[in-house]
Protein backbone atom coordinates (compact mmCIF):
# COMPACT_ATOMS: atom_id res chain seq x y z
CA UNK A 1 0.00 0.00 0.00
CA UNK A 2 1.26 3.47 -0.91
CA UNK A 3 0.80 6.79 0.87
CA UNK A 4 0.52 9.81 -1.40
CA UNK A 5 2.04 12.92 0.10
CA UNK A 6 0.08 16.03 -0.87
CA UNK A 7 1.01 19.69 -0.96
CA UNK A 8 -1.53 21.55 1.23
CA UNK A 9 -0.56 24.89 -0.33
CA UNK A 10 -1.04 23.88 -3.97
CA UNK A 11 -4.50 22.36 -4.16
CA UNK A 12 -3.29 19.12 -2.55
CA UNK A 13 -1.16 18.25 -5.57
CA UNK A 14 0.76 15.00 -5.21
CA UNK A 15 4.36 15.42 -4.07
CA UNK A 16 5.31 11.76 -4.18
CA UNK A 17 4.54 8.40 -2.65
CA UNK A 18 5.92 6.29 0.15
CA UNK A 19 5.32 2.64 0.88
CA UNK A 20 3.39 1.77 4.03
CA UNK A 21 5.39 -0.59 6.22
CA UNK A 22 3.94 -4.09 6.31
CA UNK A 23 3.56 -6.16 9.47
CA UNK A 24 6.65 -8.11 8.49
CA UNK A 25 8.65 -4.92 7.95
CA UNK A 26 7.58 -3.52 11.32
CA UNK A 27 8.61 -6.75 13.04
CA UNK A 28 11.92 -6.74 11.19
CA UNK A 29 12.64 -3.12 12.17
CA UNK A 30 12.07 -3.90 15.84
CA UNK A 31 14.14 -7.08 15.58
CA UNK A 32 17.05 -5.10 14.10
CA UNK A 33 16.73 -2.58 16.90
CA UNK A 34 16.75 -5.29 19.55
CA UNK A 35 19.83 -6.95 18.05
CA UNK A 36 21.62 -3.61 17.91
CA UNK A 37 20.71 -2.48 21.41
CA UNK A 38 23.14 -4.66 23.40
CA UNK A 39 26.25 -3.81 21.36
CA UNK A 40 25.21 -0.14 21.16
CA UNK A 41 24.71 0.15 24.94
CA UNK A 42 28.02 -1.65 25.52
CA UNK A 43 29.92 1.10 23.71
CA UNK A 44 31.37 3.77 25.98
CA UNK A 45 29.22 6.89 25.94
CA UNK A 46 31.99 8.85 24.24
CA UNK A 47 31.97 6.38 21.35
CA UNK A 48 28.19 6.56 20.97
CA UNK A 49 28.43 10.34 20.85
CA UNK A 50 31.20 10.17 18.27
CA UNK A 51 29.07 7.81 16.16
CA UNK A 52 26.17 10.28 16.18
CA UNK A 53 28.04 13.50 15.44
CA UNK A 54 28.29 12.77 11.69
CA UNK A 55 24.48 12.63 11.57
CA UNK A 56 24.19 16.09 13.08
CA UNK A 57 26.85 17.41 10.70
CA UNK A 58 25.02 15.88 7.73
CA UNK A 59 21.73 17.41 8.85
CA UNK A 60 23.44 20.78 9.08
CA UNK A 61 24.82 20.41 5.58
CA UNK A 62 21.38 19.39 4.30
CA UNK A 63 19.60 22.08 6.32
CA UNK A 64 17.99 23.81 3.35
CA UNK A 65 16.85 20.46 1.93
CA UNK A 66 15.23 19.60 5.25
CA UNK A 67 13.58 23.01 5.56
CA UNK A 68 12.12 22.96 2.07
CA UNK A 69 10.88 19.40 2.53
CA UNK A 70 8.90 20.49 5.60
CA UNK A 71 7.49 23.55 3.86
CA UNK A 72 6.31 21.54 0.87
CA UNK A 73 4.83 18.64 2.78
CA UNK A 74 3.08 20.30 5.73
CA UNK A 75 2.90 23.97 4.75
CA UNK A 76 5.25 25.61 7.26
CA UNK A 77 6.68 28.89 5.97
CA UNK A 78 10.22 28.55 4.72
CA UNK A 79 11.48 31.16 7.19
CA UNK A 80 10.02 29.17 10.08
CA UNK A 81 11.24 25.87 8.64
CA UNK A 82 14.80 27.17 8.49
CA UNK A 83 14.55 28.50 12.03
CA UNK A 84 13.23 25.14 13.24
CA UNK A 85 16.09 23.28 11.58
CA UNK A 86 18.55 25.57 13.35
CA UNK A 87 16.70 25.13 16.65
CA UNK A 88 16.70 21.35 16.28
CA UNK A 89 20.42 21.21 15.48
CA UNK A 90 21.19 23.40 18.50
CA UNK A 91 19.09 21.04 20.61
CA UNK A 92 20.80 17.93 19.26
CA UNK A 93 24.28 19.39 19.77
CA UNK A 94 23.43 20.30 23.37
CA UNK A 95 22.41 16.72 24.06
CA UNK A 96 25.65 15.35 22.65
CA UNK A 97 27.75 17.88 24.55
CA UNK A 98 25.99 17.51 27.90
CA UNK A 99 25.21 13.80 28.02
CA UNK A 100 28.51 12.82 29.72
CA UNK A 101 27.89 15.04 32.74
CA UNK A 102 24.18 14.18 33.01
CA UNK A 103 24.62 10.42 32.63
CA UNK A 104 27.73 10.16 34.83
CA UNK A 105 27.48 7.79 37.81
CA UNK A 106 26.39 9.57 40.99
CA UNK A 107 27.55 8.59 44.45
CA UNK A 108 24.67 8.68 46.94
CA UNK A 109 26.73 7.70 49.99
CA UNK A 110 30.18 6.18 50.47
CA UNK A 111 30.54 3.06 48.35
CA UNK A 112 27.09 3.38 46.75
CA UNK A 113 26.60 4.68 43.22
CA UNK A 114 23.58 5.29 41.00
CA UNK A 115 24.14 4.56 37.31
CA UNK A 116 21.81 5.77 34.54
CA UNK A 117 21.35 2.79 32.23
CA UNK A 118 19.33 2.44 29.01
CA UNK A 119 15.82 1.03 29.13
CA UNK A 120 16.19 -0.99 25.93
CA UNK A 121 14.42 -0.72 22.58
CA UNK A 122 11.73 1.92 22.18
CA UNK A 123 8.97 2.99 19.82
CA UNK A 124 9.07 6.70 18.99
CA UNK A 125 5.82 7.93 17.40
CA UNK A 126 5.85 11.58 16.35
CA UNK A 127 3.48 14.15 14.88
CA UNK A 128 3.86 16.17 11.69
CA UNK A 129 3.92 19.78 12.92
CA UNK A 130 7.65 20.19 13.68
CA UNK A 131 9.19 17.08 12.14
CA UNK A 132 12.88 17.65 12.84
CA UNK A 133 12.60 19.12 16.38
CA UNK A 134 10.22 16.29 17.29
CA UNK A 135 13.12 13.88 16.84
CA UNK A 136 14.74 15.21 20.03
CA UNK A 137 13.41 12.53 22.39
CA UNK A 138 14.49 9.72 20.07
CA UNK A 139 17.98 11.18 19.81
CA UNK A 140 18.17 11.61 23.58
CA UNK A 141 17.20 7.96 24.00
CA UNK A 142 19.80 6.78 21.49
CA UNK A 143 22.59 8.81 23.10
CA UNK A 144 21.76 7.11 26.40
CA UNK A 145 22.25 3.64 24.88
CA UNK A 146 18.74 2.75 23.75
CA UNK A 147 17.73 1.92 20.22
CA UNK A 148 14.51 3.25 18.65
CA UNK A 149 12.11 2.59 15.82
CA UNK A 150 10.60 5.89 14.68
CA UNK A 151 7.19 6.37 13.08
CA UNK A 152 6.16 9.80 11.86
CA UNK A 153 2.63 10.88 11.00
CA UNK A 154 1.35 9.80 7.60
CA UNK A 155 1.20 13.52 6.72
CA UNK A 156 5.00 13.69 6.32
CA UNK A 157 6.10 10.36 4.82
CA UNK A 158 8.62 11.94 2.44
CA UNK A 159 10.31 13.79 5.29
CA UNK A 160 10.50 10.52 7.23
CA UNK A 161 12.15 8.84 4.25
CA UNK A 162 14.60 11.72 4.02
CA UNK A 163 15.63 11.28 7.66
CA UNK A 164 15.96 7.53 7.19
CA UNK A 165 18.34 8.19 4.31
CA UNK A 166 20.39 10.69 6.34
CA UNK A 167 20.76 8.22 9.21
CA UNK A 168 22.07 5.60 6.79
CA UNK A 169 24.40 8.04 5.01
CA UNK A 170 25.82 9.22 8.33
CA UNK A 171 26.91 5.67 9.14
CA UNK A 172 24.82 5.28 12.29
CA UNK A 173 24.99 1.53 13.07
CA UNK A 174 22.12 -0.46 11.61
CA UNK A 175 19.19 -0.83 13.97
CA UNK A 176 20.14 2.02 16.29
CA UNK A 177 17.57 4.38 14.73
CA UNK A 178 15.15 2.79 12.28
CA UNK A 179 12.03 4.09 10.58
CA UNK A 180 8.64 2.67 9.66
CA UNK A 181 5.99 4.44 7.60
CA UNK A 182 2.22 4.59 7.77
CA UNK A 183 -0.86 5.73 9.61
CA UNK A 184 -2.45 4.87 12.91
CA UNK A 185 -2.51 1.15 12.11
CA UNK A 186 1.27 1.12 11.73
CA UNK A 187 1.65 2.92 15.04
CA UNK A 188 -0.62 0.40 16.72
CA UNK A 189 1.31 -2.48 15.18
CA UNK A 190 4.58 -0.97 16.39
CA UNK A 191 3.21 -0.79 19.94
CA UNK A 192 2.40 -4.49 19.80
CA UNK A 193 6.03 -5.43 19.20
CA UNK A 194 8.56 -6.39 21.86
CA UNK A 195 9.44 -2.88 22.94
CA UNK A 196 10.67 -1.61 26.31
CA UNK A 197 9.41 2.00 26.27
CA UNK A 198 7.46 4.42 24.11
CA UNK A 199 7.81 8.11 23.30
CA UNK A 200 4.77 9.75 21.73
CA UNK A 201 4.08 13.26 20.46
CA UNK A 202 0.56 13.94 19.27
CA UNK A 203 -3.06 14.39 20.26
CA UNK A 204 -4.37 13.77 23.75
CA UNK A 205 -6.88 11.15 22.58
CA UNK A 206 -4.23 9.09 20.83
CA UNK A 207 -1.83 9.66 23.71
CA UNK A 208 -4.29 8.13 26.16
CA UNK A 209 -4.58 5.06 23.94
CA UNK A 210 -0.79 4.80 23.72
CA UNK A 211 -0.50 5.11 27.49
CA UNK A 212 -3.13 2.43 28.03
CA UNK A 213 -1.15 0.01 25.85
CA UNK A 214 2.10 0.92 27.60
CA UNK A 215 0.42 0.25 30.96
CA UNK A 216 -0.73 -3.18 29.77
CA UNK A 217 2.86 -3.97 28.78
CA UNK A 218 4.17 -2.38 32.01
CA UNK A 219 6.64 -0.18 30.13
CA UNK A 220 7.42 3.52 30.66
CA UNK A 221 6.06 6.22 28.36
CA UNK A 222 6.93 9.83 27.62
CA UNK A 223 3.86 11.60 26.26
CA UNK A 224 3.94 15.12 24.83
CA UNK A 225 0.27 15.77 24.10
CA UNK A 226 -2.01 18.66 23.32
CA UNK A 227 -2.54 22.00 24.96
CA UNK A 228 -5.01 24.84 25.38
CA UNK A 229 -2.49 27.34 26.61
CA UNK A 230 -3.84 30.52 28.23
CA UNK A 231 -2.26 33.92 27.91
CA UNK A 232 -3.00 36.38 30.73
CA UNK A 233 -2.60 40.11 30.04
CA UNK A 234 -2.83 42.17 33.21
CA UNK A 235 -3.58 45.93 33.10
CA UNK A 236 0.03 46.99 33.67
CA UNK A 237 1.43 44.83 30.85
CA UNK A 238 3.74 46.41 28.27
CA UNK A 239 1.49 45.98 25.25
CA UNK A 240 4.07 47.20 22.74
CA UNK A 241 6.28 44.28 23.74
CA UNK A 242 3.52 41.76 24.37
CA UNK A 243 1.34 42.06 21.28
CA UNK A 244 3.91 40.98 18.64
CA UNK A 245 4.76 38.00 20.82
CA UNK A 246 1.09 37.06 21.28
CA UNK A 247 0.55 37.30 17.54
CA UNK A 248 3.46 34.94 16.91
CA UNK A 249 2.40 32.59 19.69
CA UNK A 250 -1.00 32.11 18.05
CA UNK A 251 -0.43 32.36 14.31
CA UNK A 252 3.08 30.98 13.77
CA UNK A 253 2.92 27.67 11.88
CA UNK A 254 -0.75 28.49 11.24
CA UNK A 255 -1.38 27.85 14.93
CA UNK A 256 -0.37 24.22 14.64
CA UNK A 257 1.72 23.55 17.70
CA UNK A 258 0.84 22.11 21.08
CA UNK A 259 2.32 24.93 23.15
CA UNK A 260 0.71 27.69 21.08
CA UNK A 261 -1.39 30.39 22.71
CA UNK A 262 -4.96 29.05 22.45
CA UNK A 263 -6.99 31.35 24.75
CA UNK A 264 -6.14 35.01 25.43
CA UNK A 265 -7.48 36.46 28.71
CA UNK A 266 -7.22 40.26 28.90
CA UNK A 267 -8.08 42.59 31.76
CA UNK A 268 -11.08 44.76 30.97
CA UNK A 269 -8.94 47.92 31.20
CA UNK A 270 -6.90 46.78 28.19
CA UNK A 271 -9.39 44.55 26.41
CA UNK A 272 -10.50 46.86 23.59
CA UNK A 273 -6.98 48.06 22.84
CA UNK A 274 -5.55 44.54 22.75
CA UNK A 275 -8.44 43.29 20.61
CA UNK A 276 -8.10 46.16 18.15
CA UNK A 277 -4.34 46.00 17.78
CA UNK A 278 -4.28 42.21 17.38
CA UNK A 279 -7.04 42.42 14.79
CA UNK A 280 -5.17 45.01 12.76
CA UNK A 281 -2.01 42.90 12.83
CA UNK A 282 -3.84 39.69 11.95
CA UNK A 283 -5.53 41.33 8.95
CA UNK A 284 -2.14 42.52 7.70
CA UNK A 285 -0.62 39.03 7.60
CA UNK A 286 0.35 37.68 4.18
CA UNK A 287 -1.05 34.22 3.45
CA UNK A 288 0.15 32.09 0.60
CA UNK A 289 2.88 29.85 -0.76
CA UNK A 290 5.02 28.81 2.22
CA UNK A 291 8.11 28.66 0.02
CA UNK A 292 7.93 32.39 -0.70
CA UNK A 293 10.14 34.47 1.55
CA UNK A 294 7.50 37.11 2.28
CA UNK A 295 4.74 34.70 3.35
CA UNK A 296 3.70 35.15 6.97
CA UNK A 297 1.43 32.13 7.22
CA UNK A 298 0.95 29.04 5.11
CA UNK A 299 -1.84 26.47 5.06
CA UNK A 300 -2.91 23.88 7.56
CA UNK A 301 -1.36 20.48 7.05
CA UNK A 302 -4.33 18.75 5.41
CA UNK A 303 -7.95 19.02 4.37
CA UNK A 304 -9.10 17.06 7.41
CA UNK A 305 -7.44 19.60 9.69
CA UNK A 306 -9.20 22.42 7.86
CA UNK A 307 -12.56 20.67 8.13
CA UNK A 308 -12.16 20.22 11.90
CA UNK A 309 -11.18 23.86 12.37
CA UNK A 310 -14.21 25.07 10.42
CA UNK A 311 -16.48 22.91 12.58
CA UNK A 312 -15.02 24.40 15.76
CA UNK A 313 -15.39 27.98 14.51
CA UNK A 314 -18.92 27.35 13.21
CA UNK A 315 -19.91 26.01 16.63
CA UNK A 316 -18.64 29.22 18.27
CA UNK A 317 -20.48 31.47 15.82
CA UNK A 318 -23.71 29.51 16.17
CA UNK A 319 -23.50 29.89 19.96
CA UNK A 320 -23.06 33.66 19.81
CA UNK A 321 -19.36 34.38 19.34
CA UNK A 322 -18.37 37.15 16.94
CA UNK A 323 -15.57 36.89 14.39
CA UNK A 324 -13.66 40.17 14.58
CA UNK A 325 -11.61 39.01 11.61
CA UNK A 326 -11.14 35.87 9.54
CA UNK A 327 -13.35 32.84 10.12
CA UNK A 328 -13.18 31.89 6.46
CA UNK A 329 -11.10 30.34 3.73
CA UNK A 330 -9.29 33.20 1.97
CA UNK A 331 -10.18 33.83 -1.64
CA UNK A 332 -7.70 33.04 -4.38
CA UNK A 333 -5.77 30.37 -2.48
CA UNK A 334 -6.20 26.69 -3.24
CA UNK A 335 -5.36 24.33 -0.43
CA UNK A 336 -5.86 24.03 3.32
CA UNK A 337 -5.83 27.77 4.00
CA UNK A 338 -7.78 29.48 6.77
CA UNK A 339 -7.57 33.20 7.48
CA UNK A 340 -6.16 34.39 10.82
CA UNK A 341 -9.23 34.55 13.04
CA UNK A 342 -9.96 36.44 16.24
CA UNK A 343 -13.14 35.72 18.16
CA UNK A 344 -14.84 37.69 20.92
CA UNK A 345 -17.92 36.79 22.91
CA UNK A 346 -16.56 33.29 23.49
CA UNK A 347 -18.21 31.30 26.26
CA UNK A 348 -17.05 28.15 27.98
CA UNK A 349 -19.59 25.87 26.35
CA UNK A 350 -18.01 26.48 22.94
CA UNK A 351 -15.68 23.98 21.29
CA UNK A 352 -13.00 26.65 20.77
CA UNK A 353 -12.77 26.84 24.56
CA UNK A 354 -13.26 23.19 25.51
CA UNK A 355 -11.14 21.58 22.79
CA UNK A 356 -7.63 22.07 21.54
CA UNK A 357 -7.80 24.30 18.47
CA UNK A 358 -4.97 23.39 16.10
CA UNK A 359 -5.20 26.30 13.73
CA UNK A 360 -5.08 30.12 13.44
CA UNK A 361 -8.04 30.94 15.69
CA UNK A 362 -7.73 33.03 18.85
CA UNK A 363 -10.55 33.60 21.36
CA UNK A 364 -10.01 36.87 23.27
CA UNK A 365 -11.92 36.98 26.57
CA UNK A 366 -12.04 39.75 29.21
CA UNK A 367 -11.52 39.33 32.94
CA UNK A 368 -11.89 41.71 35.89
CA UNK A 369 -10.16 40.09 38.86
CA UNK A 370 -7.04 38.01 39.44
CA UNK A 371 -9.12 35.13 40.79
CA UNK A 372 -11.31 35.16 37.68
CA UNK A 373 -8.26 35.11 35.39
CA UNK A 374 -6.66 32.16 37.17
CA UNK A 375 -9.93 30.23 37.30
CA UNK A 376 -10.43 30.69 33.55
CA UNK A 377 -6.81 29.85 32.78
CA UNK A 378 -7.17 26.55 34.64
CA UNK A 379 -10.57 25.75 33.13
CA UNK A 380 -9.19 23.21 30.67
CA UNK A 381 -8.33 19.54 30.47
CA UNK A 382 -4.83 20.56 29.42
CA UNK A 383 -1.80 21.98 31.21
CA UNK A 384 1.12 22.36 28.83
CA UNK A 385 2.18 26.02 28.71
CA UNK A 386 0.92 29.43 29.81
CA UNK A 387 1.88 33.05 29.19
CA UNK A 388 1.72 35.85 31.76
CA UNK A 389 2.19 39.54 30.95
CA UNK A 390 2.54 42.07 33.78
CA UNK A 391 5.01 44.67 35.04
CA UNK A 392 4.53 43.47 38.62
CA UNK A 393 7.13 40.82 39.49
CA UNK A 394 5.22 39.64 42.55
CA UNK A 395 2.01 39.27 40.54
CA UNK A 396 3.87 37.36 37.82
CA UNK A 397 5.34 34.96 40.38
CA UNK A 398 1.93 34.44 41.97
CA UNK A 399 0.25 33.75 38.63
CA UNK A 400 3.01 31.39 37.53
CA UNK A 401 2.52 29.45 40.76
CA UNK A 402 -1.29 29.32 40.51
CA UNK A 403 -1.62 28.34 36.84
CA UNK A 404 -1.59 24.58 36.40
CA UNK A 405 0.89 24.10 33.56
CA UNK A 406 4.21 22.41 32.99
CA UNK A 407 5.75 25.61 31.59
CA UNK A 408 4.96 29.27 32.29
CA UNK A 409 6.54 32.13 30.34
CA UNK A 410 6.56 35.58 31.95
CA UNK A 411 6.63 38.61 29.66
CA UNK A 412 7.68 36.61 26.65
CA UNK A 413 10.69 34.83 28.15
CA UNK A 414 11.69 31.89 25.98
CA UNK A 415 11.54 28.37 27.36
CA UNK A 416 13.05 26.73 24.27
CA UNK A 417 16.60 26.31 25.53
CA UNK A 418 17.53 22.60 25.27
CA UNK A 419 18.61 22.64 28.92
CA UNK A 420 15.00 23.28 29.94
CA UNK A 421 12.69 20.31 30.57
CA UNK A 422 9.54 20.52 28.44
CA UNK A 423 6.23 18.81 29.15
CA UNK A 424 2.82 19.23 30.68
CA UNK A 425 0.43 18.26 33.43
CA UNK A 426 -3.17 17.01 33.37
CA UNK A 427 -4.18 15.99 29.84
CA UNK A 428 -1.01 17.41 28.29
CA UNK A 429 1.08 14.37 29.00
CA UNK A 430 3.64 12.63 31.13
CA UNK A 431 7.38 12.87 31.46
CA UNK A 432 9.68 15.53 30.08
CA UNK A 433 11.72 16.16 26.97
CA UNK A 434 15.07 17.96 26.97
CA UNK A 435 17.38 18.83 29.81
CA UNK A 436 18.48 16.55 32.61
CA UNK A 437 14.92 15.34 33.08
CA UNK A 438 14.69 14.31 29.44
CA UNK A 439 17.71 12.03 29.80
CA UNK A 440 16.31 10.61 33.02
CA UNK A 441 13.00 9.75 31.36
CA UNK A 442 14.71 7.60 28.71
CA UNK A 443 16.95 5.80 31.20
CA UNK A 444 16.50 3.96 34.47
CA UNK A 445 18.40 4.19 37.73
CA UNK A 446 20.55 1.24 38.75
CA UNK A 447 21.97 1.32 42.27
CA UNK A 448 25.18 -0.55 42.99
CA UNK A 449 26.26 -0.76 46.60
CA UNK A 450 29.60 -2.08 47.78
CA UNK A 451 32.96 -2.81 46.25
CA UNK A 452 33.40 -1.68 42.65
CA UNK A 453 30.28 0.50 42.66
Amino acid sequence: MLITSKNPAQGFAALGQAKTSSSAEIQAAVARARRAQGPWAALPLAERIAALRPLIALMEGEGEVLARAVSREMGQTIRLSRAQVDLALENFAWKLDNAPAILAPRETCPGTVVHRIPIGTGAAIFSWNFPLPNLRTALQAVIAGNTVVVKYSEEVPLFSALLDDLVARAGVPEGVMGFVTGGADVGQALLEQEIDFVSFTGSADTGRAVYARAAEKCIPAVLELGGSSPGLVFPDANLDAALPQLLEQRFSNAGQFCSALKRLLVHTDSFEEVLGRLTTAARAMTLGDPLKEDTDMGPLVAARQLDLLEEQVADALERGAVAVCGAMRPEGLHGAFFAPTILKGVTRDMRVWREEVFGPVLPVVPFETYAEAIEMANDTLYGLTALVYTGDAALAARAARDIRAGVVSVNGASFRDPANPFGGVKGSGLGRENGVEGFYDVTQAKLIAGSGA
